[in-house]
């Protein structure tokens, strides 16, 4: 398999990264690398996709009633990560972004898988690269991230957010309705690396 290498090799991202507005920090996303070190592998991919969830004014987001036990993670610092379980069966993988008890966050939608791949092959069953990454569940299942990495800090551990050698321009980001949503369907709150064809969906 053969997976064309859109940018260098990043570096290390800090606290900063994850402070903001939270559709700030989705946009700021993009063109970063989500890395997962494990058993001395490095298995990573560039951020393509991304939906930004707010607190209580946003019926659409886990927060929008208030902390549970199901969604505490949410509530964290910037920079954490929010893994949750849908369908009784699969996970999405969300960096948490404002303040400190506020409930918000990034839901990572779609990666282009860059390091590791054979390993995503073999745990996502599927051959062909666009079928690794190219949606929540896909991109958890290929850099094996389960309910163990909830509430994680994403700042320098083995489950990280790395910077981007060449950041994505503004004139480059497309944003859209959020995807498999039935409430607040108006708001204009996913973010997409325009044409890239490793996006979840056009």
């Amino acid at each position: 398999m053969s997976v064309t290498r859109s940018s260098r090799t990043p570096g290390l991202a800090d606290r900063e990264l994850f402070r903001g507005s939270t559709p700030a920090v989705a946009r700021r996303l993009l063109g970063a690398w989500l890395v997962h070190d494990e058993a001395g592998e490095r298995i990573a991919g560039r951020i393509v996709e991304v939906e930004a969830y707010l607190s209580r004014a946003d019926p659409a987001s886990h927060s929008h009633g208030g902390p549970t036990a199901r969604n505490a993670s949410m509530f964290l610092a910037p920079g954490h990560a929010y893994v949750y379980r849908i369908y009784g069966m699969h996970h999405c993988f969300n960096v948490v972004t404002g303040r400190k008890g506020i409930g918000e966050a990034v839901l990572i939608r779609a990666l282009e898988p860059l390091e590791g791949l054979e390993t995503m092959v073999s745990r996502r069953g599927r051959a062909r690269a666009r079928e690794l990454c190219s949606g929540p569940a896909k991109l958890v299942q290929a850099l094996g991230i389960g309910p163990r990495h909830d509430g994680l800090d994403l700042v320098g551990g083995a489950l990280r957010i790395e910077l981007a050698a060449e950041p994505i321009g503004d004139v480059t980001i497309r944003a859209g309705p959020r995807v498999g949503i039935s409430k607040a369907v108006d708001l204009h709150l996913r973010f997409a690396i325009a044409g890239d064809p490793w996006l979840s969906r056009p």
